[in-house]
């Protein structure tokens, strides 16, 4: 990692990203469970996993660092300005973990060092 610039994160997640985090998790789950697992996400703890761990338990395909908002997720890196932590919901009966919001700063923060630490607030 020598040279490479240190990931700044913010201390909590920014106020939108939970509107965000709803907004996708609607896709998925009935309006009443949604709203019951961002109230959730609200009042999580803070919990550190390496970016290659929440890459593959979310079974997704990473995007790569030419994508524009991985783009822009890492001129934030280089520049030292604080990313907001990750918000993940556990799929428990698949398997999986669902990034309900921070998918573009978690491929970012991948392609930028895949042992990089993730504060993430998860349910």
């Amino acid at each position: 990692m020598k040279g490479k610039s240190k990931i700044v994160w913010a201390k909590k997640p920014q106020d939108h990203d939970y509107p965000a985090a709803a907004s996708y998790l609607s896709l998925i789950y009935s309006p009443a469970h949604t709203r019951k697992l961002v109230r959730k996400l609200q009042r999580a703890p803070m919990t550190p996993f390496h970016a290659k761990d929440v890459f593959r338990a979310s079974r997704l395909p990473l995007l790569g660092p030419d994508n524009y908002h991985v783009k822009k997720v890492r001129a934030k890196i280089n520049q030292g300005i604080a990313l907001s932590p990750i918000l993940l919901v556990r799929d428990e009966p698949n398997g999986k973990v669902v990034i309900a919001d921070g998918f573009h700063r978690m491929c970012g923060v991948y392609s930028f060092d895949e042992d990089a630490i993730l504060p993430c607030k998860i349910v």
